[in-house]
């Protein structure tokens, strides 16, 4: 007797076989329900609670799942938390620096010898700075002459 296996495309609980709804548990099956409240997120090794956070939850078992969305937002949101928390700048204010100074988030990235990409993850939210690029950049935005200085030694 050959076993039959669920397609890729549906939804199976843990109880053999069934097919669930969208909005089920994939624990147990149970209908899902919106909620908000806490949830804890790590960033670079710190454990960041965010408030208010948008996600479904079982009333049964108590699995918590994310819609895309949701997580996108969580993780954005746990990010800020972590800058704040540390005192490092902000997305928009590292935006505020590259603009003030006419940059391309290209020029900003070859200028602190960096992926071509990372000064758009931390502009978006998606990553973060590190200390030392953090003083690196404030040090851009508060001293006079510092960027002439990494334009004329920038590789």
């Amino acid at each position: 007797m050959k076993k039959k296996t669920p397609s890729a495309k549906t939804k199976t609980s843990p109880r053999r076989g069934r097919v669930l709804a969208n909005d089920a548990c994939p624990a147990c099956g149970t209908p899902m329900v919106e909620k908000r409240g806490t949830l804890r997120l790590p960033v670079n090794g710190d454990e960041i609670a965010v408030p208010s956070a948008a996600h479904l939850s079982c009333p049964k078992c108590g699995e918590v799942m994310l819609r895309f969305q949701d997580a996108k937002r969580l993780g954005e949101d746990a990010i800020a938390r972590y800058r704040k928390k540390h005192g490092l700048l902000s997305a928009d204010a590292i935006r505020a620096i590259r603009e003030h100074f006419n940059l391309t988030q290209a020029d900003l990235a070859r200028l602190l010898r960096l992926g071509a990409n990372t000064v758009s993850r931390w502009e978006s939210g998606r990553n973060v700075q590190t200390a030392a690029m953090d003083i690196l950049l404030r040090l851009i935005r508060d001293l006079p002459g510092s960027i002439d200085y990494l334009r004329e030694h920038a590789a």
